[in-house]
């Protein structure tokens, strides 16, 4: 059934492959969605500056431009949802390709059912960051975990967590961008400064510490998971 509310969205889809393109297209249109196609780089920007949909889908392996590039051009100017469809499956390509500005990265091939639940994500996290202030007073809840911004408290099944004031700002942070991957590089950049050392020992063991304070099992997470080689991303809750 189709969804009046996913009517209103617009969604920019910008890849060569031409049985890609279509297959992307017929499935989003079915879903209510308004889809519009470009096959080079340049001919997305344009179409981006012109329609400001309501979200992007980039392929990384454009024949005019990389797709690192028109993510970067786009984040010149918009902060529309960029979800990034590619081939490539190296860790470094992935991390670089959010730590440009794209929100998320889908791996060919991939499956309808979570090209649209990725898509859903992204909408939501959109909406939301156009509202801060309803951001900032509703709580991240998911299972047994509340997260509540205004009170600066933490509770797991009714108990109130103690977490440092670093391992704070983290949680918080992965909770408002939760269902979203936060690279290395932008958690610490966010928690430390941008001049900080490259080296993310630091994020990993304050990492460690939430993790033994709000996980059942650490090594089996339900909250906090660990993206290999890229980041964190928390599991995507009520906020």
């Amino acid at each position: 059934m189709k969804s009046n509310a996913l009517s209103q969205n617009t969604i920019l889809l910008i890849e060569d492959e031409e049985n890609i393109r279509s297959f992307i297209a017929t499935t989003l249109k079915n879903q209510g969605y308004k889809i519009t196609c470009a096959s080079a780089g340049e001919e997305g920007l344009h179409l981006a500056a012109s329609l400001c949909p309501d979200l992007i889908l980039l392929d990384l392996g454009l024949p005019d431009l990389d797709g690192l590039d028109v993510i970067k051009r786009l984040r010149e100017w918009t902060a529309v949802p960029v979800i990034v469809i590619s081939a490539r499956t190296n860790e470094h390509e992935k991390a670089r390709a959010l730590d440009c500005g794209g929100d998320d990265y889908i791996t060919k091939p991939f499956g309808t059912v979570e090209l649209l639940a990725r898509i859903r994500t992204s909408l939501r996290h959109s909406r939301q960051m156009q509202d801060l202030s309803s951001i900032h007073q509703k709580p991240y809840h998911y299972k047994n975990l509340t997260v509540n911004f205004e009170d600066h408290a933490v509770t797991l099944n009714g108990n109130l967590i103690h977490l440092t004031q670093i391992e704070y700002k983290l949680l918080t942070l992965l909770a408002r961008n939760s269902g979203k991957v936060l690279t290395y590089t932008f958690l610490m950049e966010k928690i430390w400064g941008p001049y900080t050392d490259s080296n993310n020992q630091i994020l990993r063991v304050n990492m460690a510490n939430i993790r033994r304070k709000i996980e059942e099992n650490p090594a089996a997470p339900e909250y906090v998971f660990t993206e290999i080689g890229i980041g964190y991303r928390m599991a995507e809750g009520d906020i």
